[in-house]
């Protein structure tokens, strides 16, 4: 009989190490990974996104990095649609698939599937944007936590575009998630367990290193296309506001740790809500790396 065909799924929070411990296990079985972080999608936002450097992409072969432009839209339904039609070819060449990534929506899209999107309500879409305009996004939270309270603790509240869609659904009364679909293929989800201090540690030690890598001068070239929704994202929006001058560099940093601290908080919150991912407490990428092919000898096909 032959070997059954898994996807091997490793999530945790931002500043977590899974881009490391990815690497190690495709470097293990021997295959390539598909990244599910939607911003590492984007061409020109390498630092701010903390994509796999130069080195690391050399060593595994990698998917969906670098792969668009920033004005170029791509939703969780497209992910699921172009990311499964890869691992149609990925599987001819390989028994098992890697897949990293923080970003829930889309590792959830690619293991159960999506419901059918409805068709935009441009009318209150409109109304949406001219509530923004006006009132800021400060008024598109309270419309969502009027609507759906929980939902509002799911998504990134920073983000007007998310904001906007989520409340569309909500009066459109549409589930975004459909029972699960059986997928032709293994899942084996595995996510990191970090203690919350030492990956706040981790996020404001790592914020420093991106600015001196040159995160300033990267914000600076992205400048004139702030308003493109890929860049309503943590590490550059502050930024704008200091290139703005509505606030100093010192506090634009600190905006940017505190921020990511807050999004590490709703990733996990999101995630702790799977009840199929196996949860590996941080340690060397090593020994977390053995803990999970371990996991994958042991378990029954």
């Amino acid at each position: 009989m032959a070997a059954p065909k898994k996807l091997i799924v490793i999530v945790g929070p931002t500043a977590s190490g899974k881009t490391a411990l990815s690497i190690e296990i495709a470097k293990l079985l021997q295959t390539e990974i598909i990244s599910a972080d939607a911003r590492q999608f984007y061409q020109s936002m390498d630092i701010g996104t903390a994509k796999p450097s130069m080195v690391e992409l050399e060593m595994v072969q990698h998917h969906f990095i670098n792969n668009l432009e920033p004005a170029d839209y791509f939703s969780a339904g497209d992910f699921e649609r172009t990311a499964l039609k890869l691992l149609e070819t990925l599987f001819q060449k390989y028994n098992n698939v890697v897949v990293c990534g923080g970003s829930g929506l889309y590792v959830q899209a690619l293991c159960q599937g999506m419901s059918t999107m409805p068709a935009a309500d441009l009318n209150l879409r409109a109304e949406l944007e001219k509530t923004y305009q006006n009132s800021g996004i400060t008024a598109l939270q309270l419309r969502l936590h009027e609507l759906n309270p929980v939902k509002l603790q799911q998504i990134d509240t920073s983000n007007p575009q998310r904001l906007m869609r989520a409340i569309e659904m909500e009066i459109q009364q549409v589930e975004l998630v459909q029972p699960a679909i059986k997928r032709p293929f293994e899942i084996h989800k595995f996510g990191i367990l970090t203690d919350r201090e030492a990956l706040y540690n981790r996020i404001n030690e790592r914020v420093d290193h991106m600015m001196a890598a040159g995160l300033l001068a990267e914000a600076k070239k992205l400048y004139p296309i702030k308003a493109l929704n890929a860049l309503q994202t943590v590490g550059y929006k502050e930024l704008f506001e200091y290139f703005d001058n509505t606030c100093s560099l010192a506090f634009a940093i600190d905006k940017i740790k505190q921020h990511t601290r807050n999004y590490a908080k709703r990733q996990m919150t999101w995630f702790k809500r799977d009840t199929e991912i196996n949860w590996i407490p941080a340690t060397e990428t090593k020994t977390m790396a053995l803990q999970i092919m371990k996991h994958l000898e042991s378990t029954p096909h």
